[in-house]
């Protein structure tokens, strides 16, 4: 049986044709194609080419880091303890929580950094060309487009809170969000590129004016607010493990819906190594930094202020501090929401393929702004993120058992893109990960208690009952075998994307 192999580039830089200048003639190709302006990025469901992997673990960390610390994640951490979670158990619930969903997360961004595809086309190997469309890019659009608006109101709230403290003056939380939803979708909406120089430009800012917010709480002159009485407050007389599970639930809940497109940031990076590095390290000090920011400030007011910005707002009268605290607010949404609408926008991509990844964006985009005008998107944040939880917990088991032990890490890159050819399974759709998808709703629901890892053990269970289902029908189902049949890669990624172009 020959051996599958990781796609490789071509040594001569030369489009299938035999001409020069490969990179640009390509993109060239994919911009007259989809109608696509001039300025932006082109790629979308295409693979990306490895003369154009070049991106380091730096700018990786940058992107996640950025991801990670944002006001959302600031003032979840803030949330936690109002309801009860002491300082210290909302910093470990949500950023343990944040980390077992890295688990996964990060076995699905070995894709991008292995064969250059978005992570919602990759989930054509395990739910059929057409089942892909219908259930992992058709939820994780309707996720990106509530982790926008959710991120703009909170980010708006934490403005809103800002310019009262400082202005003396009360804004409309609903024209806020909708003034900066519009300004974040410009970045997404030009693509990679845009969304690297910004996270690069944004993260020493970031950590400045943050670690300097840090330092106002920490040495104002009330008790309450001193280090060692931070650590020591113990939450409501009620908090209990249920509670506890259920903030580390949400969170993993949260993060485990950026799984299917974990690839999407990593598409353009340079090695597996860089990846890793770089993802684990942003992801891990962005989620810390964040829980801690925000426990603290609900923590200092004795659990009754959420809002980390409107408690320091109070602490100082200077102009420029206010300056900083709303311009940091606003690179902290940016770098985030981006992401969200990027990763949205090649989601729709992958369903609509006729259209573009500038034009999929831009209605993204669209929905995302809308939505932000609902403030009930942060307000039920449990809500929310346990129901996104309880269909995309199956989703990540049913493909890490398939890509792990089925596929066993290897894929068929052109069959991606083929009717008809090995994961095409019955009619485009692959039933068994339907079947367990749904049977993963009803088991998050219903079967799993409430003071479990509801989010981690549907992973578990689906992708342990995905794999053993796949196994016993394998010998009466010869598409299972021909999904699961390595193969010898010949086709180079630059000769895939240019036929695909040429579709």
């Amino acid at each position: 049986m020959p051996v599958a192999t990781k796609p490789s580039g071509n040594p001569t830089g030369l489009p299938p044709n035999g001409q020069p200048h490969a990179e640009a003639e390509l993109e060239e190709k994919i911009r007259h194609h989809y109608h696509q302006p001039k300025g932006v990025e082109q790629f979308g469901i295409e693979p990306i080419p490895t003369e154009k992997r070049t991106v380091r673990w730096f700018d990786i960390f940058a992107i996640i880091f950025g991801f990670a610390l944002n006001p959302g994640s600031i003032m979840t951490g803030g949330m936690a303890v109002v309801a009860g979670l002491s300082f210290q158990g909302a910093v470990v619930g949500i950023t343990g929580g944040t980390m077992l969903a890295m688990v996964f997360y990060v076995i699905m961004a070995t894709i991008g950094a292995d064969y250059g595809i978005p992570g919602q086309v990759a989930t054509r190997m395990t739910y059929g060309l057409r089942g892909a469309k219908y259930i992992p890019s058709l939820l994780r659009t309707i996720a990106s487009t509530y982790w926008f608006a959710y991120q703009t109101v909170a980010g708006s709230i934490a403005v809103v809170a800002v310019l009262e403290h400082w202005t003396g003056t009360r804004f409309s939380l609903v024209t806020v969000s909708l003034i900066f939803g519009v300004l974040q979708a410009v970045v997404a909406i030009v693509g990679y590129d845009s969304l690297k120089f910004l996270s690069r430009a944004a993260l020493p800012f970031k950590i400045i004016v943050l670690s300097y917010i840090m330092y106002l709480l920490m040495t104002h002159t009330d008790p309450n607010f001193a280090p060692a009485h931070v650590l020591a407050y113990a939450g409501l007389p009620t908090s209990n493990w249920v509670l506890f599970v259920t903030w580390g639930n949400a969170v993993a809940a949260g993060s485990i819906t950026m799984v299917t497109d974990a690839a999407d940031f990593c598409r353009y990076t340079r090695s597996r190594t860089d990846m890793w590095w770089g993802t684990l390290c942003g992801k891990f000090l962005g989620a810390a930094f964040a829980c801690i920011l925000g426990a603290y400030g609900a923590a200092a007011t004795l659990g009754k202020v959420a809002n980390v910005f409107d408690v320091v707002s109070g602490l100082t009268s200077a102009w420029p501090a206010y300056l900083a605290f709303l311009l940091v607010i606003g690179l902290d949404n940016w770098t985030i929401n981006v992401l969200n609408l990027y990763t949205g926008g090649l989601s729709l991509s992958n369903m609509l393929e006729r259209v573009g990844r500038f034009w999929t964006t831009l209605i993204i985009s669209v929905l995302g702004v809308a939505l932000s005008a609902v403030p009930d998107v942060v307000s039920s944040y449990t809500s929310y993120a346990g129901m996104l939880g309880n269909v995309f917990s199956p989703i990540t088991g049913v493909l890490m058992a398939d890509y792990l032990f089925v596929k066993k890490t290897r894929i068929d890159l052109p069959a991606l893109f083929q009717p008809g050819g090995n994961y095409w399974y019955w009619r485009g759709f692959n039933p068994i990960a339907a079947v367990w998808t749904v049977l993963g709703f009803g088991i998050y629901m219903y079967v799993i208690p409430v003071g479990m890892m509801k989010t981690v053990s549907t992973v578990l269970l689906c992708g342990f009952g995905y794999w053993i289902t796949t196994w016993l029908m394998s010998a009466s189902w010869s598409a299972l075998t021909r999904a699961a049949r390595p193969v010898e890669q010949v086709q180079t990624v630059e000769e895939l994307a240019w036929q695909l172009a040429e579709r």
